[in-house]
């Protein structure tokens, strides 16, 4: 364990900040979806309560201590109330997005091997509309907005007694998510209270310099509630107690424009592409983010112009882009602040934002080793990243020959290609099974969003025998060959490049591009240049 005291586990989470008096406001884009009718705004107190409601309809349901309890639902922070509920039960909570295909959605909730599963009359139908019955894959399912066929109705368990709180061990499962699933179906990691609130919430939880949430401060989030990531900036959230909380439940500029027009946020997280979708709300004249003085990005690269954006359109005197790297299966491995300084250089060939600092001192230890030998390679040279730290997860739900392959003693290989410096900084250089010999995709793609300000995305992809290809989104859907030209010139020859679409990308729920996707559509196949050992 990383911490000096045992970590309290998430189904004590809730109660436990109430009892001490939490006096953070939490205001929702819209109300819970498993309590419609209590309105958008919570004290800490209220939401403990929820919990333990929650967990009596959970137990009434079916759940038990050891059983699991699957969540697939629409995106809303009640995903951890429902995890929490579960938890305070004994069960197992495993959270799958409801925006999987029902394909993949079958297939992850066939390795959650549940007792109860908790999900929507819309998702039922829909999987069902594409050859999928979802209430085949546990022996209860229960639905939040309404009925379905094979479902019970939340209410049929509502009004149930509160049952009394299970504390598990540290060490045990406690907390089930999954990976973006860019290569693939997603991976369920699973994490304990050791792993997640002993040691990965207590990057959120102290008061660092700059970067961390202060009493007066107006925090807001807009991100993947089914993700990792939720549980640590709750947890840090609850901890550091900011005067209000901000819930996004979608990326949409008119959710963002309402919410931050009644409560200006100060500190402000979001998922890269929902950053995107915001940029236009800058250009308005008194617009929402004059009061941000920390932006923070985790989920995936950002590309400069967005950073750049963003930064110019606080009216702070020094705000700051935290950028985190890290994965579900370890949380954050290294950090770095930007400033306005260091975007000042615009269309770099080699820009800043892929160096992504250095590990953090006290959490995390990493290198650089040969693919083939497991070996560290001299600073400098690219390989694989290992990564080491307490906040490793303790397995994969149904795959755990993948997680023996990707443990190493007490390293983990994250199966991201970078290079590391003689100071001991990481440039990430891409994802191993994603690498192109000779160049660096991600780089070549904030090069690309540099120069040409109307591409709104950019993935560059590539098989053996063929030049890379490059797949771009403009603004306004138009496209300037010359432009083109002129913003390449200097840059790794390249095949013309496919113009689609923002919603022709294929994306993951934390709105990433699924790029093994992308490269079967468009190249006519699925192998690459990179392994793809540790995806």
């Amino acid at each position: 364990m990383s911490g000096k005291s045992r970590p309290s586990g998430l189904g004590s989470l809730f109660e436990s900040h109430a009892e001490r008096g939490r006096r953070t406001r939490f205001h929702l884009s819209r109300p819970f979806d498993i309590a419609p009718e209590r309105g958008a705004e919570y004290t800490v107190q209220q939401l403990a309560d929820l919990v333990a409601e929650a967990s009596a309809w959970l137990y009434e349901a079916g759940a038990r201590p050891g059983s699991r309890v699957a969540i697939a639902k629409d995106n809303h922070w009640d995903y951890l109330l429902l995890a929490a509920a579960a938890a305070r039960v004994g069960a197992l909570p495993v959270l799958v997005a409801g925006s999987l295909p029902p394909d993949t959605l079958q297939t992850v909730l066939k390795r959650a091997d549940a007792r109860v599963l908790v999900t929507t009359g819309e998702i039922v139908r829909s999987a069902a509309a594409a050859g999928v019955d979802v209430t085949a894959f546990a022996p209860r399912v229960v639905t939040i907005d309404g009925p379905a066929d094979g479902a019970t109705h939340v209410d049929e368990f509502r009004g149930a007694r509160v049952p009394g709180t299970v504390r598990a061990a540290p060490y045990e499962p406690m907390v089930v998510t999954h990976t973006s699933g860019t290569t693939g179906v997603p991976k369920l990691v699973v994490h304990s209270a050791d792993t997640i609130m002993g040691h990965l919430s207590r990057t959120e939880s102290l008061p660092w310099p700059i970067v961390g949430m202060k009493h007066r401060d107006t925090v807001a989030t807009a991100i993947a509630y089914n993700h990792m990531r939720m549980i640590t900036w709750s947890a840090g959230t609850l901890r550091l107690e900011p005067k209000h909380a901000l819930v996004l439940t979608d990326g949409e500029p008119a959710t963002a424009e309402r919410m931050f027009r009644r409560h200006r946020p100060n500190y402000l997280e979001a998922l890269p592409a929902t950053y995107v979708g915001w940029e236009p709300l800058t250009e308005k004249p008194h617009h929402v983010f004059t009061d941000v003085r920390v932006y923070v990005s985790t989920f995936d690269a950002m590309h400069p112009p967005t950073v750049r954006t963003f930064l110019r359109a606080s009216q702070r005197r020094f705000p700051t882009w935290l950028q985190g790297w890290g994965q579900s299966e370890t949380g954050p491995m290294t950090f770095r602040l930007l400033a306005r300084r260091d975007l000042e250089a615009q269309g770099d060939r080699h820009p800043t934002i892929r160096d992504v600092g250095r590990p953090i001192p006290g959490f995390t230890g990493m290198k650089v080793v040969d693919p083939q030998t497991l070996r560290p390679v001299p600073d400098g040279t690219p390989g694989v990243v290992l990564s080491r730290t307490h906040g490793r997860c303790v397995g994969y739900l149904g795959e755990e020959d993948r997680w023996q392959l990707k443990a190493e003693g007490k390293w983990w290989n994250t199966g991201d290609w970078a290079v590391r410096s003689r100071t001991g900084a990481f440039r990430l250089l891409d994802r191993e099974v994603d690498v192109i010999p000779g160049m660096s995709c991600i780089e070549l793609e904030d090069v690309l969003a540099d120069r040409l300000p109307r591409l709104t995305e950019a993935a560059v992809i590539g098989v053996p025998g063929e030049l890379p290809l490059p797949v771009v989104c403009t603004r306004d859907g138009s496209w300037d060959q010359a432009a083109w030209q002129r913003a390449t010139a200097d840059l790794p020859r390249m095949a013309d490049p496919r113009l689609l679409e923002w919603d022709e990308f294929p994306r993951t729920s934390t709105g990433k591009v699924r790029r093994m996707e992308l490269r079967e559509r468009l190249l006519g196949e699925a192998s690459a240049y990179g392994t793809g050992r540790w995806t």
